[in-house]
């Protein structure tokens, strides 16, 4: 079977998001983007893709903003770079958005591991992926050969991305499944069942079309040793402190005598 290229797939992807469908999801994403951000400090904040006209990253308190497409590079802070190549140095941004950036490269874990390259430490990651647990996931095993978007997509399973996220040493801060209305294409249908959003987080939680995770960069220090408390009078009152600075103390006295 032949598998079209990236670059190609990702093209196609953004045409669908013009759809009515996809304006759907696309508004769904970017309200819980929205939520999220706000809560992610940091000066630096970097786009992996662009999946449609929307700015996904209007809720960044960040001041600086990078898009890094890599099919277009053209526009203010916009840089044309592949995605499991960035032109990045280590430990250079706060938070790192990935939205469908793993369904849509030749290669997910690697940009993983770039996103984890370039992430400060107690940085932050936002993955957003299709569930393929759901019926989005249903329809697209169902899809004509070659499949059209979002179809061509490769869906991974949210466990699958969490064990990555662990394997580099990130964890788990916050998950969200959204959009629970089925792959219909007219507008009127969709905004009819726009109940199932409210209902899906309670009644099938794990149905959502759409996963949103939230990662922080463990940082690795040293494991402060406990204290030896000691105690000690001065002026005839018992005075309890580590022994370390009782110490230090002393021999600062006798250095003064």
């Amino acid at each position: 079977m032949q598998v079209s290229h990236p670059a190609s797939r990702r093209i196609r992807l953004r045409t669908w998001f013009g759809s009515a469908l996809g304006r759907s999801l696309l508004a769904a994403e970017s309200q819980h983007l929205r939520a999220v951000l706000p809560n992610l400090y940091g000066t630096v904040a970097v786009q992996l893709g662009r999946i449609g006209e929307f700015d996904l990253m209007d809720a960044c308190i960040a001041p600086t903003r990078v898009l890094i497409d890599p099919d277009d590079g053209r526009g203010s802070c916009r840089v044309r770079a592949d995605l499991e190549e960035l032109p990045l140095d280590a430990k250079s941004a706060d938070v790192v958005i990935l939205p469908h950036s793993l369904d849509f490269c030749g290669d997910a874990h690697q940009v993983l591991r770039e996103a984890a390259r370039v992430l400060r430490p107690e940085g932050h990651i936002v993955v957003i992926g299709f569930n393929p647990m759901s019926l989005w996931g249903l329809r697209r095993l169902f899809a004509r050969r070659p499949r059209s978007a979002p179809w061509c997509g490769s869906f991974y399973r949210l466990a699958r991305v969490k064990d990555w996220l662990k394997l580099l040493d990130f964890e788990l801060t916050h998950g969200q499944m959204l959009f629970y209305r089925p792959p219909v294409a007219r507008g009127s249908v969709l905004d009819r069942l726009f109940f199932l959003d409210r209902m899906g987080d309670r009644w099938w939680p794990m149905m959502a079309a759409v996963y949103l995770v939230v990662a922080k960069k463990r940082v690795h220090g040293v494991t402060p040793l406990p204290l030896a408390w000691k105690t000690t009078r001065i002026n005839g009152a018992a005075i309890t402190e580590p022994a370390a600075r009782v110490v230090m103390r002393r021999s600062r006295l006798r250095r003064v005598k």
